[in-house]
């Protein structure tokens, strides 16, 4: 597993990391813990070091179980351990964003991590006006400051809320939605990211499982799997959901993209590699509910650079068939 350097931090993370959102058991179906302690423990032996999770994933159990498998480690220190809050229900918005619950939800998230101080702390896809206004931002400088978190950084949805953050003194890394299906970050964040040193982790690069090429147009999801219950934005941004896609186009698409795959990789390992070419990538974070899963995302890092004649043709294929059917802020 190759690694990269985190940002300003300079702190080397593997360039495939694993998002947790699945081993919450709440938004992509059921999964056990020891299923889900096995998934960690597999990514890791592949080389995995940084995980990233959320206070809010199936209410906290995400971070318990990352607890759980840190507290396995004689070398837990190696791991980079990334979470996010303000969407939890308990308080709930707007009060989510206040000070108090700010310094609660942290202190929650060292608890259940088991750890003396959180490596990053990212918002966790808030209203703009609330980035705009401020006044959380200076709650996790002075989190800081005390030594409770290390960093802290944001996660958005769109590029108009990742240029805000850029703006804001002491950010970290900016986490955004990026894949072949979803390419803006390209033409709007990259460049401005590289020269603040400001790290970017890429999430949903497998556009919900469409880039894995495993889909079909009669494909089931479970009932509590977001991509049945939140397929057209029912219940949250639909970017986080297809990457903002209708199912139904986005398996077409998909199935176009099988042409151009080179036979020594899957779809999955041909998407992951995509978003590594690109220098101001930190780090891409595909989630996985089994061992299988971890470990052949894992090995995305092992396969050379895509050519630049690909890159072209991917680049077309984005602007000339996909991007008229990208749905909600983008």
């Amino acid at each position: 597993m190759k690694t990269r350097n985190f940002g300003i931090i300079k702190r080397p993370v593997s360039e495939i990391g694993l998002g947790t959102w699945q081993l919450g058991g709440t938004e992509w179906g059921d999964v056990s813990d020891e299923q889900a302690l096995n998934t960690l423990r597999s990514a890791a032996a592949a080389g995995v070091t940084f995980f990233d999770t959320a206070d809010i994933y199936g209410g906290g159990r995400s971070e318990t179980l990352i607890g759980r498998f840190l507290r396995e480690q004689s070398d837990a220190d190696r791991f980079f351990v990334a979470t996010k809050l303000g969407r939890r229900s308990d308080p709930g918005w707007p009060k989510d964003f206040e000070r108090q619950t700010v310094i609660a939800h942290t202190e929650d998230s060292l608890r259940r991590l088991g750890v003396e101080a959180l490596d990053l702390t990212q918002t966790h896809c808030i209203p703009l006006e609330v980035m705009r206004e401020g006044q959380i931002w200076q709650t996790l400088g002075d989190l800081q400051q005390q030594g409770k978190i290390k960093a802290f950084g944001a996660s958005v949805e769109t590029m108009e809320e990742a240029l805000l953050c850029l703006e804001q003194e002491g950010l970290a890394s900016l986490q955004v939605i990026f894949n072949i299906f979803r390419q803006k970050p390209l033409d709007v964040l990259f460049e401005k990211a590289r020269a603040k040193q400001i790290a970017v982790i890429v999430r949903l690069p497998l556009a919900s499982g469409l880039l894995s090429g495993k889909f079909a147009l009669d494909t089931e999801f479970p009932e509590h799997d977001h991509r049945n219950f939140n397929r057209d934005g029912q219940a949250f941004n639909v970017g986080e959901t297809f990457g903002g896609l209708p199912f139904e186009k986005g398996v077409e698409l998909a199935d176009a993209l099988k042409l151009l795959v080179p036979p020594t990789m899957t779809m999955a390992q041909f998407a992951l590699r995509w978003c590594l070419d690109f220098e101001a990538v930190t780090t891409v974070i595909p989630g996985a509910k089994r061992p299988e899963q971890a470990r052949a995302n894992a090995s995305a890092s092992e396969f050379p650079i895509l050519g630049v004649a690909l890159h072209d043709r991917l680049r077309r294929f984005y602007e000339d068939e996909v991007l008229p059917h990208i749905r909600g802020p983008y």
